[in-house]
């Protein structure tokens, strides 16, 4: 089988600035661990030839295709609200992009192709540029697990086995992913050539991400401007669909938060078990910057970030342009607002908004805080629209004192009585709100460690569940289980 990639490499032909090119480092022993060829087919890239000896050698970064172009792209950002002004591509390689085809669900649409751990680069600084086996298939889990939930994200088309050792705290066996995304453009991105007043690269780049991401605003007065109300939007609605999975990034720097409006780098990212806003994972968020509760602020803020990149851009005169931009930034509240109280209608089986609404759902927040119940699985047991003590008995079982469901799911039920849907179409549109499985920490975890022995086994059954994590599937109960005191995952490491 031919290994045909058809590239059509747009970064690459902005100016050299923008990037280092570099071919990838090969690596000693490459073999496939894992190829997604549902997303291959998607793409108009032939799985078998992925999976044969040459389309290995190119997931691992042995082998540079045929109209490849490959770089690493230069940014800057602030980490954890410090600034640093140049990070850039330290273990990652822009293959190049590729246009989906007609007959693809994804026609017309544009990616990169990119491989995470595939060596040194100008921006490693101290870094080897290579990864261990650890990041690489939490990334893969939990990339597509989100797919799957229907949230924007970076997506893994394979993970590659190197046959070379990474040394960390302890020698582990390296890997590389290929990571598939809308692009790799970053609120760092802009912030590397604001530091560096180099409007004309400013210039470009916001041209490229209208036409790239946003062309319906492509003819905007006010590009720039325009670009900023667009990421805001984007970032708004994704914020929301976080919060409604539980699910907490733990490191919303601004070199980690895509223009796009996807879901990108997965590092110490995690699931909350027992539901509480201040929840952490994260071994280096020290002071809960990026706590669950905290994310749609930092979202604002990085969207700060951006807009003040771009002021030379939205307006000559700085005060209006601050005027402007503000004015942009501001519009993530309400953006937000209305995103997230539609996610929380739809998790408690609502359609029709209603006066008090919002603060029913927020009093079950407050009451699952107070009693420890698991996120997922109480809105899950929400799902089977049950009367009585008996229906009611999973989600009771997930709060240590029940009466305040019991008080709680009183008032719900008087509400959804008002609702006029009937009990099947109800409990079908909550169930499609409410995932069954979500990539529990200790399961990640036991795959990980699994895979370091050498056993795929737990990897690829974790991975086939989380396809579907809207269905109750047979046999894979143990999956949707909270972690019992000696299983629960209380830190997370960025695993580079």
């Amino acid at each position: 089988m031919a290994l045909l990639m058809p590239f059509d490499n747009s970064y690459a032909r902005l100016p050299g600035r923008f990037y280092s090119r570099l071919d990838p480092t090969p690596v000693a022993g490459p073999r496939l661990l894992m190829l997604n060829a549902g997303l291959a087919a998607e793409l108009g890239l032939d799985a078998g030839a992925l999976a044969a000896p040459e389309g290995v050698a190119m997931l691992a970064g042995n082998l540079v295709p045929e109209g490849a172009e490959p770089l690493a792209q230069a940014y800057a950002g602030h980490q954890f609200g410090g600034w640093v002004p140049q990070l850039g591509d330290g273990r990652a390689i822009l293959l190049g992009e590729v246009v989906a085809p007609g007959a693809s669900p994804l026609a017309g649409r544009r990616f990169d192709l990119q491989l995470k751990g595939s060596g040194r680069t100008p921006y490693s600084r101290m870094g080897d540029g290579r990864a261990w086996i650890g990041p690489v298939l939490r990334e893969y889990i939990v990339s597509e697990a989100m797919h799957a939930l229907g949230i924007p994200s970076t997506r893994a088309l394979a993970a590659v086995a190197t046959g070379e050792w990474v040394f960390r705290e302890d020698r582990l066996p390296g890997a590389v992913l290929t990571r598939v995304a809308a692009s790799h453009i970053r609120v760092g991105t802009f912030q590397f050539f604001a530091a560096r007043r180099d409007l004309e690269a400013l210039r470009l780049l916001v041209d490229h991400a209208l036409e790239r991401h946003y062309p319906e605003r492509d003819e905007a007065e006010r590009p720039a401007l325009a670009l900023v109300e667009a990421v805001v939007a984007a970032q708004a609605r994704l914020l929301a669909r976080w919060m409604g999975v539980g699910f907490i990034h733990g490191v919303m720097n601004t070199d980690n938060s895509a223009i796009s409006g996807e879901t990108i780098d997965y590092g110490p990212c995690a699931f909350m078990d027992a539901y509480h806003p201040e929840t952490v994972f994260s071994s280096i968020d020290s002071f809960g910057r990026y706590a669950y509760a905290n994310q749609p602020q930092i979202a604002v803020w990085n969207m700060a970030q951006l807009a003040s990149a771009l002021l030379p851009l939205i307006d000559a005169d700085e005060l209006r342009a601050v005027e402007l931009a503000t004015a942009a930034v501001h519009g993530f509240a309400p953006l937000y607002e209305t995103a997230w109280e539609e996610v929380l209608a739809r998790k408690i089986g609502l359609s029709r908004r209603q006066a008090g609404d919002p603060g029913l759902a927020q009093d079950l927040l407050a009451a699952m805080a107070r009693n420890g119940a698991d996120f997922t699985r109480t809105f899950r047991a929400l799902s089977s629209l049950g009367d009585g003590l008996a229906a009611d008995e999973p989600a009771r079982a997930e709060f240590v004192d029940p009466t305040e469901f019991d008080a709680w799911a009183g008032r719900w039920r008087a509400r959804l009585r008002r609702e006029g849907r009937g009990g099947s179409e109800q409990q079908a549109a909550m169930r499609a709100a409410n995932p069954a499985f979500i990539p529990r920490n200790h399961r990640v975890e036991q795959a990980i460690q699994a895979a370091v022995t050498g056993d795929l086994g737990p990897f690829e059954r974790l991975v086939g569940v989380l396809a579907n994590p809207y269905d109750d599937q047979l046999g894979a109960e143990d999956l949707q289980a909270a972690p019992e005191p000696h299983e629960a995952v209380r830190h997370t490491f960025c695993g580079t």
